[in-house]
């Protein structure tokens, strides 16, 4: 199998060279010696000036060498799959060995030099890094890239060939093997962290083949491309806020080294909307400090280095305003971050003192998952935050959450979305998880359709997989923000149209409104929110939540009469998590064929003085 391979490189090398197949990468006739990713020799005195004019930079240095502390005791890694993966190693790969590279590179410290030494000998004597999941290749190749090309002039001359060698057989070839390479020609997150891991190792091992090093860089050149195209026009990450972390990361990893090695990065920044997804994922974090979890995402939220090389890339401190306070809480769950010591590379110019709170109150991005995120306020405790959400259940990774929103106030999270479901769990109980045609399994799971989401349902069908909803329309007027969807194509064959909006009135509480119209045979609709308060129902439409001593009421408006209802959320399948702690509230209203029809539910904080006599207007003039 090697020596196939080897032969597919070396034809594929041979045949190019003929040609001249370089596309970027013609001109260059030299890089510079090691260390030359991301970081160049002597620019630790860069960091070292900032470490010691600010005790941000300072105390964020200090969590990193007290964690390389911790890790030197460590035993080394195991090659122990969990299922059909090696990921979980791949990734304490690159957290163990660029935290002990940045701690030898700032302090001189021996003993981070040889631990990490001890790592890369013992990871690239693995039989392989399981190219069949190649996402565990790309990021084991990246961590051992690193601490390659960070530590080359001090690591032993036999360490050095053992971890060369591994970096090529195990990491550079086998993406050329069509077996393993798909990811090449896909738009999601796998490009971006393939390509970014696997260059790191052509750019380590470069003067040992620079014709392979050369081949591997220019395809991740042309092909990275795709996933940055899903940045138009706005910037909204397709995945969510937890693979934005993911994908856009290790974009940026690779953009950085790319520019650093070669002095351009071939003008991959300048791709429509990429350098304005920084603003989406900042406006992702409501003012309970919890993310819009939509898709398979995870609740949580924390520093992202990739925001320091956005906020340096562009020149807009403002975009550091939530990551600064993530810097002066100084959790320690930071040092969970694989990526964290890139953070006081992308920093190293940035001064923290000088970082403004965000004007903008609504922020707004179209593409295959489009959403509206608006707030009253950045800073203010009894702010509001809602966050709606268009696009497609075809999105990768996508749910069936079309039209659902999260809603905090007082610094609560009052809607909320579940999130994924770890993978294994259910890869493990034979769910096929990955199917994404109407029928597949993976809507069967509880999480992962409309039924389970702060959103509508028609006769509790699931929503759509081919259907797309567009942010059709928003204001930003303080007094009226809102924005709307037209979710009509979700719900094919049931409805004529369905038409989405919400609204924060006065800055003081929420509308949501739906106008529905009916094709030729009567529905029910199910309005539904899921929430974590205490449900406590009343007449006429009316419910009061509690959570951690405050309260919030929902309120519909229309129709009348209106009798509220709460639904279980534990499920049946014995695949599916359990959802403790959650419930779904809202209510069902059957519509009589051909009949337009609204729904207008007000979400009201403690608090807050609302008129009750005040209209609500129509979707069609919310745009006014």
């Amino acid at each position: 199998m090697k020596k196939i391979t080897l032969f597919v490189v070396s034809f594929i090398l041979a045949y190019s060279n003929i040609f001249g197949q370089f596309k970027y990468l013609n001109n260059v006739s030299k890089v510079a010696d090691h260390p030359r990713i991301l970081l160049l020799k002597g620019e630790e005195q860069a960091i070292l000036k900032n470490i010691a004019k600010d005790a941000h930079w300072k105390n964020l240095h200090r969590l990193i060498i007290d964690e390389s502390n911790k890790i030197i005791p460590l035993p080394t890694l195991e090659r122990i799959q969990i299922g059909r993966r090696l990921l979980d190693k791949s990734r304490e790969c690159i957290r163990r060995v660029f935290f002990l590279s940045y701690a030898f590179r700032i302090t001189k410290e021996r003993k981070y030099l040889e631990r990490a030494e001890q790592e890369l000998v013992k990871v690239s004597q693995f039989k392989d890094w399981n190219p069949s999941h190649f996402l565990d290749v790309a990021e084991m190749t990246m961590g051992v890239s690193i601490g390659y090309d960070w530590l080359f002039d001090d690591l032993s001359d036999a360490s050095k060939k053992i971890i060369k060698e591994a970096i090529i057989t195990k990491g550079i070839e086998p993406s050329f093997d069509e077996k393993f390479n798909g990811w090449l020609k896909a738009s999601h997150n796998w490009n971006q962290v393939c390509n970014a891991g696997i260059s790191y190792g052509a750019l380590a091992v470069y003067e040992n083949d620079e014709n392979l090093a050369k081949k591997v860089i220019d395809r991740a050149i042309e092909s990275i491309k795709l996933p940055m195209e899903d940045y138009k026009p706005e910037g909204a990450y397709p995945e969510g806020y937890s693979y934005w972390g993911y994908g856009t990361s290790f974009n940026v990893m690779f953009l950085s080294a790319i520019q650093q090695v070669f002095s351009t990065d071939f003008g991959l920044s300048e791709t429509a909307g990429f350098l304005k997804t920084a603003g989406y994922l900042q406006n992702m974090v409501g003012n309970s400090g919890k993310n819009f979890n939509y898709s398979d995402d995870r609740i949580g939220t924390g520093l992202n280095p990739a925001m320091f090389w956005f906020a340096n890339r562009t020149r807009n401190n403002s975009l550091l305003f939530t990551e600064k306070q993530y810097l002066q809480k100084q959790e320690n769950s930071m040092v969970k971050d694989r990526l964290l010591p890139a953070t006081m590379i992308w920093g190293k110019d940035i001064n923290l003192e000088k970082i403004v709170e965000p004007k903008q109150l609504i922020w707004v991005g179209q593409g295959k998952n489009p959403v509206a995120l608006i707030r009253t306020s950045w800073s203010k405790a009894d702010a509001i935050y809602v966050g709606l959400k268009g696009g497609s259940p075809s999105v990768n990774h996508g749910h069936m959450d079309i039209g659902s929103f999260v809603m905090d106030a007082n610094g609560e999270r009052w809607s909320m979305d579940l999130g994924m479901q770890e993978y294994e769990s259910l890869e493990s109980k034979g769910v096929k998880l990955w199917g994404m045609t109407q029928d597949s399994e993976r809507w069967q799971i509880y999480r992962y359709n409309n039924l389970a989401h702060s959103t509508l349902a028609f006769d509790n069908e699931f929503q759509k997989v081919e259907g797309y909803a567009p942010i059709s329309s928003f204001t930003e007027n303080s007094n009226f923000l809102s924005a709307t969807s037209d979710i009509t194509a979700v719900y094919k064959d049931k409805v004529a149209s369905a038409n989405r909006g919400v609204a924060i009135i006065d800055q003081k509480y929420v509308v949501i409104r739906d106008e529905i119209k009916t094709v030729e045979k009567e529905t029910t609709v199910r309005w539904a929110m899921m929430t974590a308060a205490d449900v406590k129902i009343f007449e006429n439409g009316v419910a009061e939540l509690h959570q951690n001593g405050k309260k919030l009421q929902l309120k519909v408006s229309e129709p009348n009469n209106i009798a509220l209802k709460t639904w279980s959320t534990q499920p049946t399948h014995d695949y599916d998590a359990p959802n403790t702690g959650t419930t779904l509230v809202g209510f069902e209203v059957k519509i009589p064929a051909n009949t337009s029809t609204s729904l207008n539910v007000l979400l009201i904080p403690e608090g807050a003085n609302v008129n009750n006599k005040q209209k609500i207007l129509p979707l069609k003039d919310w745009k006014k």
